[in-house]
Formats: structure tokens, sequence, C-alpha cells
């Protein structure tokens, strides 16, 4: 039933395609300082330090996916561009390697829960047996930091207005200021009044500000390589939607999942009428999925009411 259907995606990453100088520039400036803040935490012995570093990951792992993502669905796009020919009826990868991104981001959840464990610990072993901190180059490391983080900032605000894999990217460092401008308080209040407890408090609070959103990421993570459906759509309104189409007169084996951020696609079988234009039947299938529920991924077998076996599934 594909005979007159095109299944265009051209336009996936496109936004994204644009600003990706600009998000490669600002990968490369938080990557760098990730790595200058981790061993300068060490160094100075401020925990702060280090769990901000902890926070900047978040920030290196995120650039990174929304790179990875716009790369990959631009590559989608350009094969999609050519003479017809599709790459992926000869690769073993038929969706592509969309899913690398959301491995990643589990495994990055998995990271910073273990990264926030440890500065938890940490925190309280610090509150009873202080160790000497060097504030000086604490503070000028946070300083550095917040500018890094600004530059960033200013690098994807534009991009950020246009694509949601950079949105995505600008929040978190956005987020990240927040933490690098409580180190800079830390290191302040260490320097003006000896205050040594400051830093592990800082810390820990920078770990409470991680945890709910590293817990969300991973929790995004696990339904989407769970293929459950989309928390925001309600299977129930897509199948009545389905089936109010002309000349359908029953759905089954429906399926909605989530391929990776914010690419939704969906299958079903629709049952029609005899005599019914399947053609008809396709074309209005799209209409619904993509236009009411933002769904422009979708793979419809129409069947003639008098077929049987096809809703005989046994798994």
């Amino acid at each position: 039933m594909g005979a007159g259907h095109d299944h265009d995606h051209a336009g996936i990453g496109r936004a994204g395609e644009r600003h990706r100088g600009r998000l490669f520039a600002a990968f490369v400036i938080i990557a760098a300082f990730f790595v200058v803040e981790a061993v300068a935490g060490f160094w100075t012995n401020s925990l702060a330090l280090i769990s901000d570093a902890g926070h900047m990951l978040t920030d290196v792992v995120g650039l990174g996916m929304a790179l990875a993502a716009i790369q990959l669905a631009s590559r989608f796009a350009e094969r999609g561009d050519g003479d017809g020919a599709d790459d992926g009826a000869s690769s073993s990868h038929t969706f592509g390697l969309y899913r690398l991104e959301i491995l990643a981001a589990f495994v990055n959840a998995l990271l910073l829960f273990g990264v926030a464990l440890w500065v938890f610990v940490e925190a309280v072993r610090r509150l009873f047996d202080q160790p000497e901190i060097l504030t000086g180059a604490m503070l000028t490391v946070a300083i550095v930091g917040l500018i890094a983080n600004l530059i960033a900032f200013l690098l994807l605000r534009e991009g950020a207005e246009e694509s949601i894999a950079i949105e995505g990217a600008y929040l978190e460092v956005l987020a990240d200021t927040v933490g690098s401008v409580g180190v800079i308080i830390a290191a302040l209040l260490m320097r003006w009044f000896g205050w040594a407890w400051v830093d592990p408090v800082v810390a820990a609070l920078i770990g409470l500000w991680i945890v709910p959103r590293t817990f969300r990421l991973g929790r995004r993570a696990v339904r989407i390589l769970l293929q459950a459906a989309p928390e925001h759509l309600a299977i129930d309104e897509v199948a009545l939607a389905l089936a109010a189409i002309d000349g359908v007169v029953d759905v089954h084996d429906l399926h909605v999942w989530t391929l990776t951020s914010d690419m939704d696609a969906a299958s079903a079988h629709l049952v029609a009428s005899e005599g019914v234009d399947h053609h008809h039947v396709l074309d209005q299938a799209r209409s619904v999925m993509g236009g009411r529920f933002g769904i422009d991924h979708g793979t419809f077998q129409v069947e003639p009411e008098s077929h049987e076996g096809c809703g005989d599934v046994d798994w």
C-alpha cells in the first residue's frame, strides 16, 4: 500500500544543523573546563568544585548527545533527499543509530547517581573532619567556570529558539551557571569568614540540584529503551482517532513508541469496509497522527473487513 504515498522526513535536524558550529564550540569550551574544574577540585580540596565538575559533566554529555542527534538526523535527511535508494534497507541498523543518544543518557544517569552519592558521603565526612582548602585558587577556577558557562550560554541562545536539541543543551548550561555561582559564594564566605563548613554544604546542595534532574533523565531513558508509549500521549485516544476515520471499522495491533528525543513512531492495522479506497484511509491516518498527535512516522497496514488472521497475534 505504499504506491503514491511519499514519506518525507527531510526537515528533521535542519534547524539544529544551522547552529551546529556554535553547539560544537560550546561543547569544546565546557568539555575543556570540566577537566580543569575536576583537576582543580582535587588540588584545592574543594568538594564544591568537584561537585560542580560532576554537574558540568552532565553538560558535556548533553551537548555531545545534541551534536550526535543533529548529525544523525542530518545524515538521515540527506539519505532521504537522494534518488530513492534507502541505505537502511541493506543495513542491520534499520532505524539508524538514533538510540545511541538514549543509551548515552542512561549511562550518564547511572554515572551521575554515583557521583552524587559520593559527594553526599564526602560532605558528611568533611563536616566533622575539615581539610585545608585553597580558597584563592578555588575562587579563581569558579570565576573562570562562570565565564565559560556564560560564553556557552550566549553561543546557544539563538539556536535554542529554533532547535529542541539545542534548547536542551542550552538549559543544561543555564542550570550549571547556578552551580558556578554557588561555588563562588562558598569561596568568598570561606575567604572572608573562615567558614570551612560552607564548602561541603554547597557541594551537597549542588548534589541535591543534580539528583532530581538525573532521576528524570534516567527514567525517560528507561521508558524509551523499554519502548513504552510517550508519557504525553494516551493510546486509547490514538485508537479512537484512527477508528473515527471514514471507512475504518476496527483498529488493532497499535503500537506507539519513541525512537529518540522528539522522534515518535507508530504502527497499526486498520480494518476498512469493503470497497473503501485504501489510499484515502492511509492519507487520513497519516493526517490524524501528524496533525493531532505530532507523529510523522506512521506505518499502517490497511486490511479489508473480510480479511482474517492479522489480529491473531500470539505474543
